[in-house]
């Protein structure tokens, strides 16, 4: 699916799709990093929140201009998985538990279900919006430093955890 993001390299250009959002506990298998890599070279924007391992430098010239890396540290360690891709506009959403490394792709059974209900979508894409645009987030630079975020307000966590009417209203 990764790959499927650039195949339409006119629908990219065009700026009219090409976009991957990613939330997750860990990357760093190499076939995955590549492919986000070829991915980006080709103009597809990709966004992640990647919490712990993450073997991916993102804002690398000509390699990966195209990626941002957010990393959201709060009280909870969360284990819900979100796949987006706009799919030339079509949108596709996966949610599961797998991280993208390889003990998980390679040493265990790990499934992703699709999300079709559209008020699930538009659940999923406000906890996207809500977690890459953390106040607090630490952002990963193409030197592989994080640089704490210094805006102002509640972190994701906090709103989601002091707001049980977020995703609701949402859709409301």
């Amino acid at each position: 699916m990764i790959d499927d993001e650039s195949a339409n390299l006119e629908f990219v250009r065009a700026g009219r799709g090409g976009q991957i959002r990613m939330k997750l506990n860990g990357l760093s298998d190499p076939d995955i990093v590549s492919a986000l890599f070829r991915a980006s070279q080709d103009g597809v924007r990709i966004e992640l929140v990647v919490r712990g391992v993450c073997t991916l430098r993102p804002g690398v010239a000509v390699v990966s201009a195209n990626i941002t890396v957010v990393s959201v540290l709060g009280r909870f360690l969360e284990h819900a998985r979100v796949f987006q891709f706009a799919n030339a506009g079509s949108a596709e959403y996966f949610i599961g538990s797998a991280d993208l490394r390889p003990r998980n792709l390679r040493r265990r059974v790990e499934l992703l279900a699709p999300v079709r209900d559209p008020s699930c979508r538009a659940q999923l894409d406000a906890v996207l919006d809500l977690y890459l645009a953390d106040p607090t987030a630490w952002e990963l630079t193409s030197a592989g430093e994080y640089v704490r975020r210094h805006g102002t307000g509640p972190s994701a966590q906090e709103l989601l955890l002091g707001e049980s009417t977020f995703l609701a209203g949402k859709n409301a």
